[in-house]
């Protein structure tokens, strides 16, 4: 399963860390930190407090790290549209202020 793992934010592999994820752990690429919430299968954006598990404890900064005992890594954390939007908003910020 690591080496299908990616960052949720970049969408690069995360194969070059161990499992399981540390608080610490951030993506070689992007340096976004991986064990955040949003990396998590019970990470459910339609559900409330944004998670699927009952017992698991709120988080309110969901892409913050934090020690959730629930906490599992998904491969599908990667969202190809979201990051698509994002690097549209970043090329008209860069237009706006000239780069």
């Amino acid at each position: 399963m690591p080496d299908k793992i990616a960052c949720y934010r970049c969408g690069e592999s995360l194969v070059t860390l161990s499992l399981p994820l540390s608080r610490r752990d951030q993506c070689p690429h992007c340096s976004a930190d991986v064990h955040v919430c949003k990396m998590c299968i019970h990470f459910d954006a339609r559900v409330p407090r944004q998670c699927r598990e009952d017992g698991a404890e709120d988080v309110s900064d969901k892409q913050r790290p934090n020690f959730c005992d629930w906490f599992i890594p998904s491969d599908k954390a990667f969202d190809a549209d979201r990051k698509s939007e994002t690097d549209a908003a970043r090329d008209a910020l860069d237009d706006l202020f000239d780069g």
